[in-house]
């Protein structure tokens, strides 16, 4: 049986919340923008928000923005982290990491601190990171 002293020397990059997925360092509960629900107009505070429905308009939230596979939003992101994987008409900007899944499609500038892309993602814009390292590709190797 392994320890958990010995399983973090071993693997150090398990326990550095810098390679940690976004979605697995969850704070609490969200606001939920739930399928079949629209917005117009601003969103703005702190927390995270997960939306699954229609939103047309632009943010400014301290927390996470998740936009899930059902999601749309016609407007300016601009969050702490954002996690895409539905469709966005608009640029995204992110104080902090991005995360665009395999079933994401982004018409616009997408611009973070770092930014993974997903096999099969379609953005057409321009991706911008922080720390100009190049945007990172990864595999979803997870079941929905």
């Amino acid at each position: 049986m392994c320890s958990t002293r010995y399983l973090a020397e071993e693997f150090p990059r398990m326990n550095d919340t810098r390679f940690r997925r976004i979605r697995d360092r969850a704070r609490g509960p969200s606001t939920l923008v739930n399928d079949g629900l629209k917005i117009s107009g601003r969103l703005s505070g702190s927390g995270d928000v997960h939306v699954l429905g229609h939103v047309d308009g632009d943010c400014d939230l301290d927390g996470c923005l998740t936009l899930a596979e059902t999601g749309h939003w016609i407007g300016t992101i601009n969050a702490g982290d954002v996690i895409i994987a539905g469709r966005v008409e608009g640029d995204i900007v992110a104080s902090g990491r991005i995360e665009i899944t395999g079933t994401a499609r982004i018409s616009g500038t997408v611009s973070g601190e770092g930014i993974a892309v997903a096999e099969g993602a379609v953005v057409d814009g321009v991706m911008n990171t922080g720390d100009k390292a190049a945007p990172t590709e990864f595999v979803e190797k997870r079941e929905r």
